[in-house]
């Protein structure tokens, strides 16, 4: 005679389906993004300063050498690797005024 099953062993086996492959879980996923390469440094921006405007040149994907003018926030060098989510939007220029440059 064999045991009864409870709601919840049914459930469990019914979860768990024989032809189809497992999931792995906990795996990280990362976004697509196109690696571009710092050209110049144009400045500071923020109302503190604390990012660095910068114009780079796309090196891979549909926007292949498209140079663009963005915002990065920490440390930056001519030459350095960012990876961009999207190659598309360009950050708005940086104006040369400043702190008392009006009058």
């Amino acid at each position: 005679m064999q045991p009864q099953d409870t709601k919840q062993d049914t459930k469990r086996r019914q979860g768990k389906g024989g032809d189809a492959p497992e999931e792995k879980k906990g795996g990280v996923r990362f976004s697509d993004a196109f690696p571009a390469s710092v050209e110049e440094i144009i400045g500071r921006t923020g109302t503190r300063g604390e990012a660095i405007q910068v114009r780079c040149k796309v090196l891979t994907g549909r926007d292949a050498n498209k140079i663009l003018r963005r915002n990065v926030k920490g440390p930056v060098q001519l030459g350095d690797v960012l990876m961009l989510r999207e190659t598309e939007i360009e950050a708005r220029q940086l104006n040369k005024g400043g702190r008392g440059a009006g009058m």
